[in-house]
């Protein structure tokens, strides 16, 4: 079949080329592409964490979003384990302007949703066998890849947690050093784990044997995951978020992506403002993108307050929150506040919005026939240690502190905790153009808001929308991306921003790997991988 793929890396859109020209369609694609990542981006995304995903059916018109992120554990006692002898330790991450605190080990690791939600995939919209689907992953951890230069620097940075046990420290610095660009690594483990998946399915990992390991690793050296927390995860699935923007329908996910509802309510307030008007990247569309960043931040705060009371158990009050957030009266109040915000001459700071992990990778997928799909995946940091003789690396999202900022281990167990992942796909007309996502924490949803306006606002083309300098507002000040104007920048902080100014494109503004097209039928697809991340592209032609 057909298609084009953007990913972060070109072995792992290699992998999706693959597929297609075996005749999978767009998920058996994307989905062998995720599991091709957690080998090529093994220092991004593992199996061990999870994600969100939206796929889009020609068939019906409909797109239905995927969510299998990670669940809090310890049932089925339902306790918080702070009485259990935890794994669970601080190392710190040297980014060289500033340290990071990150917390590691068994106590760290929250319920993988990877499995469980890829495998739904290619089972309920899928046209091979999830053994041909997991096969370019097998090859690729059996025979090697090369390091590339922007995986080798992350690794670098990753030095405290992937030297933290012998197990990981025999991957990533198997002579001493950490391993560097051009280097070939191997994980022949992971793919005789990946062998049994697709000879087993995703049971092997929920009540099977990996389950088993899992469970016993985590009762012997101190973690909280049970039997029953693996036995009972269930991938959740749901219709996407609408939000109409100018002459185009954004379709984005609901909570457990905090991301979506906070780029909804991003966009909905660009469209009161003449965008189209503004010269790109210049000081008023600028300042603009800095207000609307500002605001969001401090809407966030009381929406992520309303979240936490509906403690993330009742779909229904869950979906109340959104449905306020973005309401009328919400919106109302929010775009006098930034017309206010855009007539005066200098700027009231706002409270500072929590961070979080960057550890995150994106795949976009369109065949053909007008399947379109858009998939995140994140494991955080990693946990730390290696599996057994599984070669499987599990998730620290229990040691992430902008994902539990009323304190580590609170959750109830069965809880699925919050992520700021947003697979997009966008509609005009009624028909698919754009599938897009990034990698990079609270960055995430400023780069896929920026990516979406330079192409409906600006009418940049994919790779210019992509490859713009980007900005981002957090923590009271204006990051802004090298490439953009120093003169602007002089503008913005006479108008009182506090702004830092790159003097590079730097993989901290995300990673938005994208395929688009125009409206008119039977136009080609177009596929962009961010470089900041990477990012690469493959396609396939009958």
């Amino acid at each position: 079949m057909s298609g084009v793929i953007a990913a972060g890396h070109p072995q792992t859109a290699e992998a999706g080329a693959e597929i297609l020209r075996q005749g999978g369609n767009a998920v058996d694609a994307a989905v062998g592409a995720a599991f091709a990542s957690f080998v090529t981006e093994s220092t991004l995304v593992s199996i061990g964490g999870g994600g969100i995903a939206q796929v889009y059916d020609p068939a019906s018109g409909q797109a239905t979003v995927y969510d299998f992120f990670s669940t809090m554990p310890g049932l089925p006692a339902g306790g918080n384990g702070l009485n259990r002898d935890l794994d669970f330790r601080q190392v710190m991450i040297d980014f060289g302007a500033a340290q990071q605190p990150f917390y590691i080990g068994r106590g760290s690791v929250a319920v993988p949703g990877n499995v469980a939600g890829l495998c739904a995939m290619v089972e309920e919209w899928g046209t091979l066998p999830l053994a041909q689907v997991l096969a370019p992953a097998i090859h690729l951890a059996r025979h090697g890849v090369i390091l590339s230069e922007i995986h080798a620097y992350i690794t670098e940075l990753l030095r405290p947690i992937l030297t933290d046990t012998p197990g990981l420290a025999a991957i990533y610095a198997p002579d001493g050093p950490m391993v560097s660009a051009g280097q070939v690594l191997h994980f022949p483990q992971l793919a005789e784990t990946l062998q049994a998946l697709g000879e087993q399915g995703p049971a092997l990992f929920y009540t099977g044997e990996i389950a088993r390991q899992i469970v016993a690793d985590q009762a012997r050296y101190g973690g909280l995951i049970t039997a029953t927390d693996l036995a009972a995860y269930q991938v959740r699935r749901s219709r996407p978020l609408v939000v109409d923007y100018r002459d185009h329908t954004i379709l984005l996910p609901p909570p457990s992506s905090a991301g979506g509802p906070l780029v909804a309510f991003a966009l909905k307030l660009l469209a009161t403002r003449p965008l189209p008007d503004l010269a790109h990247n210049h000081f008023e569309h600028l300042r603009t993108l800095a207000e609307v960043m500002r605001l969001t931040n401090i809407a966030r705060i009381d929406w992520q307050a309303a979240m936490d009371e509906a403690n993330g158990h009742a779909l229904d009050a869950t979906a109340e929150t959104v449905k306020q957030l973005l309401s009328d009266d919400t919106m109302r109040h929010y775009s006098q506040a930034l017309a206010t915000a855009l007539s005066r001459p200098a700027l009231i700071p706002d409270q500072p919005a929590p961070t979080g992990p960057a550890n995150t990778t994106h795949i976009s997928v369109a065949d053909s026939s007008g399947m379109l799909v858009s998939i995140t995946t994140s494991a955080g940091e990693s946990a730390g240690f290696v599996l057994g003789e599984t070669g499987l690396t599990l998730n620290n999202m229990l040691g992430e502190i902008d994902l539990h900022p009323n304190g580590f281990h609170r959750l109830p167990a069965g809880q699925r905790l919050q992520t700021m992942m947003t697979p997009t796909l966008v509609l005009r007309h009624g028909r698919p153009v754009i599938a897009l996502g990034s990698g990079g924490s609270n960055r995430i949803r400023t780069a896929i808001v920026q990516t979406l306006s330079n192409t409906i606002d600006f009418n940049l083309n994919l790779a210019e929308a992509v490859g713009a300098s980007r900005a981002h507002y957090e923590d009271n000040e204006f990051q802004l991306e090298g490439g953009i104007s120093p003169h602007v920048a002089d503008e913005l902080e006479l108008a009182g921003y506090r702004v830092n100014r790159w003097s590079v494109r730097h993989m901290f503004y995300g990673g938005a790997h994208a395929v688009a097209r125009h409206v008119e039928p039977d136009t080609p697809w177009m596929a962009v991988g961010d470089p900041r991340r990477g990012g690469s592209v493959a396609r396939q032609f009958d």
